[in-house]
């Protein structure tokens, strides 16, 4: 009897340390529906379709899955060219891409889990918690002569809330807008964005924690590294590797089987190649300081929070129906409503200088008045963001629209398909 009550207990208290729950709501997972069904034109879609087909014949992009949907329902889903060109395999709308920086509202959302469960405070110092960034400095000066340099103590600590918002004053290593940080991160070995290599999130992050800020934290918005480091921050404070909490806690219970870190070898063959221009044709883009492979081969231990997940259309439109649907999704509730409110609202003032149109929240860029005010934006509350190898998406909620472009390219491309998808859907509305 007593192993049984102690067995019944275990199981109470996993329970309680999920993070999604079962939920009143009951809203129903994503089903295919008639664009006028859903109060969009056929005929006005179609302009969507003749865009991405002229750019395939074009040779501006060598293929794209577009998905677009509204309340809930798949309206236009339809995939374009090539997946490889060397190949000539035909792309097909269910393949798998290299989603790259939209892990990060992924990444964000398993944090604003753990912050329900009452696990740590928005405002806490992240020193709290992976006690290597104790104590953070600024760039002083910098010597490219031999990529020395000296700092002075920061005035505050980074608080996750910082990281969450990228105004933590991290870096972002071989991609960032700063010449000598590219060299100060290379010099410390930083592992970016994503790696075939041996190593893992948290190995890289503690290297991270002891390099110099570009400014103090709260200061400005740079984006950055700062959500591999949230990543890291889910392992210490779940107990388990960042993979198995978000498949555990939002993959199965959203029904997104097709999203993964890395993939399962059954899955492999539907992953879409990288491609660039060479000469008048896409070709495979080559091995530089990363391997594009990364998602089906090497150690397969580095579970990047900012941009290590391959996915699908659908599984990310399930993904972001389910913040349109207040935080639930099939009767699971991943997120409150309150929370989701809190995540899509502008945590970052006018620090945001990409787009004076635009905010950002704690885990998207947000449009406000002014973005929807210069037209096809979408509504204000519009949220969004997009992925290093081109793929991109929205979601609005005043219009219960998501629209996704998925495309897997590098190199100077001539692509102008993802500046007006917003435009050409936006325009196909007639209720």
């Amino acid at each position: 009897m007593k192993k049984l009550l102690l067995l019944l207990s275990c199981c109470f208290i996993a329970l309680l340390t999920l993070g999604q729950t079962k939920s009143n709501k009951n809203s129903p997972p994503l089903a295919e529906a008639t664009p006028e069904s859903q109060g969009f034109s056929s005929e006005r879609l179609a302009r969507v379709d003749a865009m991405l087909q002229s750019a395939v014949a074009d040779s501006d992009i060598p293929g794209a899955v577009l998905l677009i949907a509204r309340n809930g329902k798949i309206v236009h889903w339809k995939a374009f060219g090539l997946a490889d060109n060397a190949a000539k395999r035909t792309l097909k709308r269910d393949d798998i891409f290299r989603i790259a920086s939209q892990t990060k509202a992924i990444t964000s959302t398993a944090v604003m889990m753990l912050w329900e469960q009452g696990k740590f405070q928005l405002d806490d110092p992240i020193s709290k918690y992976i006690p290597e960034f104790q104590n953070p400095q600024i760039l002083k000066d910098f010597k490219y002569s031999d990529t020395s340099w000296t700092t002075e103590p920061a005035k505050s600590e980074i608080t996750i809330r910082h990281l969450l918002t990228h105004t933590s004053g991290i870096g972002y290593g071989v991609i960032d807008g700063d010449e000598r940080y590219k060299m100060i991160y290379r010099k410390a070995g930083i592992t970016d964005l994503f790696t075939t290599e041996n190593i893992s999130i948290g190995e890289s992050v503690k290297k991270l924690a002891k390099l110099p800020l570009h400014h103090q934290a709260g200061e400005k918005y740079t984006y950055s590294e700062s959500i591999d480091v949230l990543g890291y921050l889910v392992e210490v404070v779940a107990g388990e590797p960042l993979d198995v909490f978000m498949k555990k806690n939002i993959f199965d219970p959203l029904g997104m089987t097709d999203t993964w870190f890395y993939l399962p070898s059954e899955k492999a063959s539907r992953l879409v190649t990288v491609q660039k221009p060479e000469n008048g044709t896409w070709v495979r883009y080559p091995v530089t300081f990363y391997d594009t492979d990364y998602p089906i081969k090497g150690a397969k231990r580095f579970f990047s929070g900012g941009a290590g997940l391959s996915s699908t259309a659908r599984d990310y439109a399930t993904f972001l129906q389910m913040y349109l649907n207040g935080g639930e999704l099939n009767g699971r509730r991943i997120l409150s409503r309150t929370t989701v409110d809190a995540i899509l609202s502008n945590q970052v003032g006018d620090l945001f200088a990409w787009d004076d149109g635009k905010g950002f929240g704690l885990a998207f860029g947000v449009l406000n008045e002014k973005g929807e005010a210069k037209g096809g934006n979408g509504s204000a509350g519009t949220f969004d963001w997009g992925g290093y190898f081109n793929t991109t998406y929205f979601a609005d909620p005043q219009e219960k629209i998501i629209g996704i472009l998925m495309k897997q390219t590098q190199g100077t491309v001539s692509d102008e398909t993802s500046g007006f998808l917003r435009q050409l859907i936006y325009q196909a509305l007639d209720d």
